[in-house]
Protein backbone atom coordinates (compact mmCIF):
# COMPACT_ATOMS: atom_id res chain seq x y z
CA UNK A 1 0.00 0.00 0.00
CA UNK A 2 0.94 3.66 -0.02
CA UNK A 3 0.13 5.29 3.30
CA UNK A 4 2.27 8.43 3.17
CA UNK A 5 3.83 10.53 0.44
CA UNK A 6 5.26 13.96 -0.28
CA UNK A 7 4.29 16.87 -2.49
CA UNK A 8 7.08 19.32 -1.77
CA UNK A 9 6.87 21.32 -4.99
CA UNK A 10 4.66 24.41 -4.80
CA UNK A 11 1.44 24.93 -6.72
CA UNK A 12 3.14 26.93 -9.48
CA UNK A 13 5.60 24.10 -10.15
CA UNK A 14 2.79 21.55 -10.16
CA UNK A 15 0.73 23.63 -12.58
CA UNK A 16 3.69 24.03 -14.94
CA UNK A 17 4.62 20.34 -14.86
CA UNK A 18 1.08 19.16 -15.56
CA UNK A 19 0.12 21.92 -17.99
CA UNK A 20 -2.75 23.48 -16.05
CA UNK A 21 -3.58 27.04 -15.07
CA UNK A 22 -2.42 28.02 -11.59
CA UNK A 23 -5.57 27.56 -9.51
CA UNK A 24 -6.79 29.64 -6.59
CA UNK A 25 -6.35 26.75 -4.18
CA UNK A 26 -4.77 26.51 -0.75
CA UNK A 27 -2.20 23.91 -1.83
CA UNK A 28 0.46 23.67 0.87
CA UNK A 29 3.69 21.75 0.20
CA UNK A 30 3.93 18.71 2.49
CA UNK A 31 6.73 16.38 3.57
CA UNK A 32 4.23 14.00 5.17
CA UNK A 33 0.92 13.71 3.34
CA UNK A 34 -1.44 11.52 5.39
CA UNK A 35 -4.86 9.96 4.68
CA UNK A 36 -7.76 12.46 4.61
CA UNK A 37 -5.38 15.36 3.91
CA UNK A 38 -6.28 17.74 1.10
CA UNK A 39 -4.08 17.05 -1.94
CA UNK A 40 -3.84 18.44 -5.48
CA UNK A 41 -5.10 16.24 -8.31
CA UNK A 42 -5.19 16.76 -12.07
CA UNK A 43 -8.45 15.87 -13.81
CA UNK A 44 -9.87 16.07 -17.33
CA UNK A 45 -12.95 18.29 -17.08
CA UNK A 46 -14.73 20.49 -19.61
CA UNK A 47 -12.35 19.44 -22.36
CA UNK A 48 -9.16 20.48 -20.59
CA UNK A 49 -6.92 19.69 -17.66
CA UNK A 50 -7.81 21.24 -14.31
CA UNK A 51 -6.29 21.07 -10.84
CA UNK A 52 -8.61 20.33 -7.92
CA UNK A 53 -8.00 19.98 -4.21
CA UNK A 54 -9.22 16.56 -3.07
CA UNK A 55 -9.41 14.56 0.13
CA UNK A 56 -7.00 11.62 0.01
CA UNK A 57 -9.42 8.77 0.62
CA UNK A 58 -12.09 8.01 -1.99
CA UNK A 59 -15.75 8.54 -1.12
CA UNK A 60 -17.91 6.93 -3.85
CA UNK A 61 -20.81 9.07 -5.06
CA UNK A 62 -23.28 6.50 -3.69
CA UNK A 63 -21.75 6.30 -0.18
CA UNK A 64 -24.02 7.03 2.77
CA UNK A 65 -21.14 7.94 5.10
CA UNK A 66 -18.09 9.97 3.97
CA UNK A 67 -16.02 8.25 6.67
CA UNK A 68 -15.57 5.38 4.20
CA UNK A 69 -12.89 7.52 2.58
CA UNK A 70 -10.41 6.91 5.39
CA UNK A 71 -10.39 3.22 4.37
CA UNK A 72 -10.12 3.82 0.61
CA UNK A 73 -6.81 5.63 0.21
CA UNK A 74 -5.47 2.90 -2.09
CA UNK A 75 -7.02 0.81 -4.87
CA UNK A 76 -5.39 -2.47 -5.92
CA UNK A 77 -4.89 -2.51 -9.69
CA UNK A 78 -5.69 -6.21 -9.94
CA UNK A 79 -9.25 -5.85 -8.63
CA UNK A 80 -10.29 -2.37 -9.75
CA UNK A 81 -12.89 -3.62 -12.21
CA UNK A 82 -14.47 -5.87 -9.58
CA UNK A 83 -14.85 -3.41 -6.70
CA UNK A 84 -18.01 -1.32 -6.52
CA UNK A 85 -16.04 1.43 -4.79
CA UNK A 86 -13.75 1.92 -7.78
CA UNK A 87 -15.47 0.55 -10.89
CA UNK A 88 -17.31 3.75 -11.85
CA UNK A 89 -14.28 5.97 -11.28
CA UNK A 90 -12.07 3.66 -13.36
CA UNK A 91 -14.30 4.09 -16.39
CA UNK A 92 -15.06 7.81 -16.01
CA UNK A 93 -12.95 9.54 -13.38
CA UNK A 94 -9.26 8.77 -13.66
CA UNK A 95 -6.85 11.41 -12.41
CA UNK A 96 -3.19 12.25 -11.93
CA UNK A 97 -2.03 12.66 -8.34
CA UNK A 98 1.17 14.77 -8.30
CA UNK A 99 3.99 13.70 -6.00
CA UNK A 100 7.75 13.85 -5.65
CA UNK A 101 8.21 10.81 -3.40
CA UNK A 102 6.50 8.29 -1.14
CA UNK A 103 7.21 6.26 2.00
CA UNK A 104 7.07 2.51 2.54
CA UNK A 105 7.86 0.57 5.71
CA UNK A 106 10.15 -2.46 5.83
CA UNK A 107 9.40 -4.90 8.63
CA UNK A 108 12.54 -6.49 10.11
CA UNK A 109 12.55 -8.45 13.38
CA UNK A 110 9.32 -6.81 14.46
CA UNK A 111 10.59 -3.31 13.75
CA UNK A 112 9.17 -1.21 10.93
CA UNK A 113 11.71 1.04 9.25
CA UNK A 114 10.40 3.68 6.82
CA UNK A 115 12.10 4.35 3.49
CA UNK A 116 11.69 7.35 1.24
CA UNK A 117 11.36 6.42 -2.42
CA UNK A 118 11.55 8.84 -5.34
CA UNK A 119 12.81 9.31 -8.88
CA UNK A 120 16.59 9.73 -9.03
CA UNK A 121 16.02 13.06 -10.76
CA UNK A 122 13.95 14.37 -7.83
CA UNK A 123 11.36 15.64 -10.29
CA UNK A 124 7.58 15.61 -10.01
CA UNK A 125 5.67 12.57 -11.22
CA UNK A 126 2.08 11.37 -11.21
CA UNK A 127 0.47 8.48 -9.37
CA UNK A 128 -2.32 6.84 -11.33
CA UNK A 129 -5.41 7.87 -9.39
CA UNK A 130 -9.19 7.75 -9.27
CA UNK A 131 -11.43 10.56 -8.09
CA UNK A 132 -15.06 11.08 -7.13
CA UNK A 133 -17.47 13.81 -6.09
CA UNK A 134 -19.77 13.03 -3.16
CA UNK A 135 -22.66 15.29 -2.22
CA UNK A 136 -23.44 15.82 1.45
CA UNK A 137 -27.02 16.07 2.71
CA UNK A 138 -26.74 19.87 2.68
CA UNK A 139 -25.68 19.80 -0.98
CA UNK A 140 -22.01 20.68 -0.51
CA UNK A 141 -19.60 18.60 -2.64
CA UNK A 142 -16.65 16.57 -1.41
CA UNK A 143 -13.97 15.77 -3.99
CA UNK A 144 -11.84 12.77 -3.05
CA UNK A 145 -9.23 10.48 -4.56
CA UNK A 146 -7.40 7.17 -4.22
CA UNK A 147 -3.95 6.02 -5.37
CA UNK A 148 -3.76 2.85 -7.44
CA UNK A 149 -1.19 0.30 -6.23
CA UNK A 150 0.64 -2.48 -8.07
CA UNK A 151 3.20 -5.21 -7.45
CA UNK A 152 6.57 -3.73 -6.40
CA UNK A 153 9.50 -3.29 -8.74
CA UNK A 154 12.96 -4.67 -7.93
CA UNK A 155 13.85 -1.60 -5.84
CA UNK A 156 10.73 -1.62 -3.68
CA UNK A 157 10.26 -5.41 -3.35
CA UNK A 158 12.77 -5.81 -0.49
CA UNK A 159 10.96 -3.03 1.37
CA UNK A 160 7.28 -3.72 0.79
CA UNK A 161 4.89 -5.99 -1.08
CA UNK A 162 3.09 -3.15 -2.89
CA UNK A 163 3.95 0.20 -4.43
CA UNK A 164 1.92 3.07 -5.87
CA UNK A 165 1.45 3.03 -9.65
CA UNK A 166 3.59 5.80 -11.13
CA UNK A 167 2.59 6.68 -14.68
CA UNK A 168 5.18 7.12 -17.41
CA UNK A 169 5.00 10.72 -18.52
CA UNK A 170 4.00 9.71 -22.04
CA UNK A 171 1.03 7.77 -20.62
CA UNK A 172 -0.46 10.57 -18.51
CA UNK A 173 -2.60 12.05 -21.29
CA UNK A 174 -4.05 8.66 -22.19
CA UNK A 175 -4.79 7.88 -18.53
CA UNK A 176 -6.77 11.11 -18.25
CA UNK A 177 -8.59 11.11 -21.59
CA UNK A 178 -8.51 7.52 -22.79
CA UNK A 179 -7.87 6.33 -26.33
CA UNK A 180 -9.32 8.27 -29.28
CA UNK A 181 -11.92 5.52 -29.77
CA UNK A 182 -12.69 5.26 -26.04
CA UNK A 183 -16.49 5.37 -26.35
CA UNK A 184 -16.69 2.46 -28.78
CA UNK A 185 -14.20 0.41 -26.81
CA UNK A 186 -16.01 1.12 -23.54
CA UNK A 187 -19.22 -0.31 -24.98
CA UNK A 188 -17.32 -3.50 -25.75
CA UNK A 189 -15.85 -3.64 -22.27
CA UNK A 190 -12.33 -3.23 -23.63
CA UNK A 191 -11.50 0.36 -22.68
CA UNK A 192 -10.81 -0.19 -18.98
CA UNK A 193 -8.63 -3.19 -19.78
CA UNK A 194 -6.49 -1.07 -22.09
CA UNK A 195 -6.24 1.68 -19.49
CA UNK A 196 -4.95 -0.84 -16.97
CA UNK A 197 -2.03 -1.64 -19.28
CA UNK A 198 -0.70 1.80 -18.31
CA UNK A 199 -0.70 0.86 -14.62
CA UNK A 200 2.43 -1.16 -13.93
CA UNK A 201 5.57 -1.03 -11.76
CA UNK A 202 7.79 1.92 -12.63
CA UNK A 203 11.33 1.11 -13.87
CA UNK A 204 13.46 0.44 -10.80
CA UNK A 205 16.63 1.80 -12.38
CA UNK A 206 15.09 5.27 -12.52
CA UNK A 207 14.30 5.33 -8.79
CA UNK A 208 16.12 5.43 -5.47
CA UNK A 209 15.24 4.51 -1.88
CA UNK A 210 16.86 5.27 1.47
CA UNK A 211 15.92 4.95 5.16
CA UNK A 212 14.43 7.94 6.96
CA UNK A 213 13.29 8.83 10.46
CA UNK A 214 10.44 6.89 12.07
CA UNK A 215 9.01 10.26 13.08
CA UNK A 216 7.03 10.28 9.85
CA UNK A 217 4.66 7.86 11.52
CA UNK A 218 3.16 10.91 13.20
CA UNK A 219 1.44 13.20 10.64
CA UNK A 220 2.22 16.18 12.86
CA UNK A 221 5.88 15.77 11.89
CA UNK A 222 5.97 17.60 8.59
CA UNK A 223 9.38 19.16 8.02
CA UNK A 224 12.36 18.63 5.67
CA UNK A 225 13.77 16.28 8.31
CA UNK A 226 11.22 13.69 7.14
CA UNK A 227 13.12 13.04 3.91
CA UNK A 228 16.68 13.31 5.22
CA UNK A 229 18.63 10.03 4.90
CA UNK A 230 19.62 8.28 8.13
CA UNK A 231 22.16 5.58 8.90
CA UNK A 232 20.91 2.18 10.10
CA UNK A 233 24.32 1.08 11.41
Amino acid sequence: MCGRYTIIHNVQAIAERFDVAVPHLAVTPSFNVAPTDGVPIIVAEHGSREMYLAQWGLVPFWAKDPEIGSRLINARAETLGEKASFKYALSRRRCLIPSDGFYEWQATDGVKQPYYIRLKSGELFAFAGLWETWESPDGSPLISCAIITVEPNALVAPIHTRMPAILRREDEQTWLYGRPDADARARRGVHETEMMKLVRPYPADQMEAYPVTRAIGNPANNTPRCIEPISLS
